[in-house]
């Protein structure tokens, strides 16, 4: 029997105060409140160098100038949250936190408007000073100011120093999510010290970005061209950890190189989002006498994204503004196109020929717990009929010219369609080309190093997105989607503005679904919660915001042989247990 993730939702607010959860199994243990390692470390630094590979190489160290999966598990040896999400969706008291606030415990208000977080006593920041709950409220501040404010203080009236080892989270209402704010990569704590001298617009000059000072196990030595080099943290918490005396963090390449790192040579130790295509990576995992494979699911969704604003280059200074609107993706006959591009759009290539048992075919955006995943979008997710959608687009006037491309008023169906330079997402580019130009596309593909197209600072990037569809995979970085789906708000669009930093790049605005978002803020009762949720997926799906392909693995990585307690999550850093990890 599966436990409803509204039901826990309930205990949580109302009864005994469990943790927000994903559906589990009546056979799986409930977490504990505090985290017990998997296995003990014998001796602090026995251990020589840990080597680990993100193909995608870090930028930067603050968490809060960046979204990106390198930055934030690069920073996550250093920087830590109150708590992290654990492997089955509950928060896990393995950071800064005593332990995880609860109706019970007497650390969640009855109304659900206030957390208290009991901090650890003693704690030190690898200068040797005294951690405080100052530095949390501060980081609060500190990142509030900031263009890139993440989505997790939506609704945080305040967050307040009660003591040195006590922090207040008083939100504006009762909010059904505990723990939208302390747990996770997204929370990860700063220095006040480091960084009082840099809030706002200054904090792109603090030296702490590339060189924070923080609790973790790790410390950071230096920061180059791609490759931080840490040493152990002698003033962390947990006297026998960390095991590896030094870590190294590169990144660059690309996964196929990553995956041979690892299973074949066993050059590293650890190796990031292997997005090879599964035939060859299974077998590569299958033969290795270096490495194994590591999986977990969570959220993760690979998709296409519709931009709704004009990327021509005609627009100069105005191209991909707010305010332009796409040619034929926007106007009477948006949805139309829309929707005959994604009829034309090969769902099962993804997740059968590119992800092979680390992916799920299938066109929700919300994934990963049952209760929440909608089944009103069957009949558009199962449609895969190019024919179809040319004859729909012929119908509605949308007639083909002289080379082949459909055409009306003078708007011809060109599609610039970009994605990350990697083999995997190639084939599904080549693929879905051939698909879309039967229906009477003009296709040009654009492939974009990671490193150039995960920033905010390239025309290139996903964020300016001067493209007409992009792809690649996001995920929710909790099992709760409020903040997640705070993504396609109008709020969160990103513009020249406020420097492409905010993460509704498709420039997409629905009222409606501002207020659905805005109402899950507030909705305590969980039946309504998940209604709401389906409510917003079905939005986003059945108006071709979006197009999912496939429900992708969370984490897909090679590990050596010989490393042990590596326990990977869905739901946060792959990073977030690294003071466990041994040989």
């Amino acid at each position: 029997m599966r436990r409803s993730v509204a039901i826990a939702l309930v205990s949580a607010i109302v009864v005994a105060g469990c943790q927000p959860d994903r559906p589990q199994t009546s056979d799986r243990p409930a977490a504990t409140a505090i985290a017990t390692s998997a296995a003990p470390v014998v001796r602090r630094g026995a251990g020589d160098d840990l080597k680990i590979l993100y193909w995608q190489a870090p930028t930067m160290l603050n968490p809060y100038l960046s979204t990106e999966a390198p930055d934030l598990d690069a920073a996550r040896l250093v920087l830590e949250p109150l708590a992290s999400w654990g492997r089955d969706g509950k928060p896990l008291a393995n950071g800064l936190a005593l332990e995880i606030p609860t109706v019970a415990n007497g650390g969640v208000s009855p109304d659900a408007t206030t957390v208290t977080w009991k901090l650890r006593p003693g704690l030190k920041w690898s200068d040797g000073t005294d951690f405080t709950a100052e530095d949390v409220a501060f980081t609060y501040e500190l990142s509030k100011s900031l263009p890139t404010t993440p989505d997790n203080i939506q609704g945080v009236r305040s967050i307040t120093a009660k003591d040195k080892n006590t922090v207040v989270v008083t939100y504006s209402a009762s909010n059904p999510n505990l723990y939208q704010w302390g747990v996770g990569g997204r929370s990860l704590i700063l220095q006040k010290a480091q960084f009082g001298a840099f809030v706002g617009e200054k904090v792109k000059d603090a030296p702490g970005n590339l060189k924070p000072i923080g609790t973790g196990p790790y410390k950071v030595v230096e920061f180059k061209a791609g490759v931080v080099a840490y040493a152990m943290n002698e003033n962390f918490r947990e006297p026998s950890k960390p095991y590896f005396k030094t870590v190294t963090f590169r990144g660059g390449g690309d996964p196929a190189a990553s995956a041979r790192a690892l299973f074949q040579t066993g050059e590293v130790d650890y190796a990031w989002n292997l997005q090879v295509e599964s035939s060859v990576l299974k077998a590569m995992a299958d033969l290795s006498t270096k490495g194994r494979l590591v999986t977990a699911y969570g959220t993760n969704v690979e998709r296409l994204l519709i931009n709704f604003s004009d990327p021509s280059p005609t627009l100069g200074d105005r191209r991909g503004e707010p305010d332009t609107k796409h040619p034929f993706f926007n106007g009477p006959d948006g949805k139309l196109v829309r929707t005959a591009l994604a009829m034309a759009t090969d769902r099962k290539i993804p997740a059968q020929q590119i992800y092979g048992d680390a992916g799920k075919p299938g066109c929700n955006v919300i994934t990963g717990i049952p209760e929440y995943e909608s089944a009103n979008t069957a009949a558009l997710c199962s449609r895969f009929d190019p024919a179809a959608a040319a004859k729909m687009l012929d119908d509605a006037g949308w007639k083909l010219d002289g080379d082949g491309v459909r055409a009306k008023g003078g708007v011809r169906l060109n599609i610039l369609y970009q994605t990350t330079l990697n083999s995997s997402r190639q084939k599904m580019q080549d693929a879905q080309k051939a698909n879309w130009e039967r229906a009477g596309f003009k296709v040009e593909l654009r492939l974009v190093p990671s490193a150039v197209f995960f920033t905010n600072q390239s025309p290139d990037g996903a964020s300016h997105f001067w493209a007409d569809v992009e792809m690649f995979s996001r995920s929710s970085e909790s099992p709760d989607f409020t903040n997640y789906l705070s993504a396609w708000t109008t709020e969160q669009i990103a513009s020249k503005a406020n420097e492409w930093k905010l993460a509704n790049y498709q420039r997409y605005a629905n009222p409606e679904f501002d207020a659905v978002v805005d109402q899950l803020r507030r909705e305590v009762d969980p039946k309504k919660r998940a209604e709401l949720f389906i409510k917003a997926n079905d939005i986003l799906v059945l108006d071709v915001v979006v197009i999912s392909l496939a429900a992708r693995a969370q984490v897909v990585s090679g590990v050596s042989g010989a490393l042990k307690n590596v326990v990977p999550t869905g739901w946060d850093s792959e990073m977030h247990g690294i003071q466990d990890w041994a040989n």
